[in-house]
């Protein structure tokens, strides 16, 4: 097969959409775990609210079996990715080229440390454009995603064909 070739897809078929009532369990599932976090930023005036935390909602609401969506890898992810971010802004400043590397060194450190998760690979651009200082790492980062891993777990359950999460660790 060519190279261009390949661009024509292998010939499967997409998945089928989920039912009403699952697009209705995603969607509350969603809100609650957006509304908490705001609710919490508004309340708290800490900010909890971050970018990458809306493609994580996805990852937990629309894909709670994933190995992306467990606890490990939604908080994991965050933080590394995030650390990365940091040490990259704070020791080779807000260049291009250190922001290119930081990604490509957090993607590699989220591999490394087996705790891929695809939100989390955001991070060093938000650390970047946000020119972020160290505090970063907890509020929003991981206080976020472990408040996003909470809401996911009491949430998930509710429904009898889920059982979040399949691991911890």
């Amino acid at each position: 097969m060519s190279y261009f070739a390949k661009f024509s897809g292998k010939g499967g078929t997409p998945p089928a959409a989920p039912g009403l009532s699952q697009l209705g369990f995603i969607w509350l599932g969603a809100v609650i775990a957006a509304g908490v976090l705001g609710l919490l930023a508004s309340n708290s005036g800490y900010p909890l609210v971050l970018g990458s935390f809306g493609a994580s909602i996805f990852v937990l609401f629309v894909i709670p079996d994933a190995p992306f969506a467990q606890p490990r890898n939604v908080i994991g992810g965050h933080f590394v990715s995030s650390l990365v971010g940091l040490l990259f802004f704070h020791t080779l400043g807000g260049e291009w080229w250190s922001m290119a590397l930081a990604l490509a060194t957090a993607l590699l450190a989220m591999q490394v440390f087996k705790v891929p998760h695809p939100p989390a690979g955001s991070n060093p651009f938000i650390v970047f454009l946000a020119a972020a200082q160290w505090d970063f790492l907890w509020i929003p980062t991981f206080l976020g995603a472990v408040i996003l891993v909470v809401v996911a777990l009491f949430f998930n359950n509710l429904a009898s064909d889920r059982h979040y999460p399949n691991y911890w660790f």
